[in-house]
């Protein structure tokens, strides 16, 4: 069974900067792409950004682009979301989560949260203004 942890959320004051990390366990880590999701009281599961199984190809939602950086390191089975200049609207709770096929590929996939198959618990991330 593949198990996800985040790690790196807290309280960062517009502007500043967080690390968040998803340590993936019980799997084959670089076999899949992976994908940063976050839960806001306005949305469920909004799509942030996603990677591909190497690393090579990375997508990134509008309101992110340019300022979150997503990548991985397969020999630490780690991925990683670098998040600058963030603002009061980037509070959530941020989850990782595992693309259900490898063989799944395009935006159209990667940005999809039903194509997701393991999910980690999720960090908090509060920006306060």
């Amino acid at each position: 069974q593949v198990q996800l942890v985040e790690s790196g959320g807290g309280l960062v004051q517009a502007g500043g900067s967080l690390r968040l990390s998803c340590e993936s366990s019980g799997g084959t880590f670089s076999r899949y792409s992976m994908g940063w999701f976050r839960r806001t009281p306005e949305k469920d599961n909004e799509f942030v950004a996603a990677i591909s199984m190497s690393g090579g190809v990375t997508y990134y939602a509008d309101s992110v682009k340019g300022r979150f950086f997503i990548s991985r390191d397969n020999a630490k089975n780690t991925l990683y979301l670098q998040m600058n200049s963030l603002k009061p609207g980037d509070t959530a709770v941020y989850r990782c989560a595992r693309l259900a096929n490898p063989d799944y590929s395009g935006k159209y996939y990667l940005k999809n949260h039903n194509k997701y198959d393991y999910w980690g618990q999720g960090t908090q991330v509060t920006v306060s203004s």
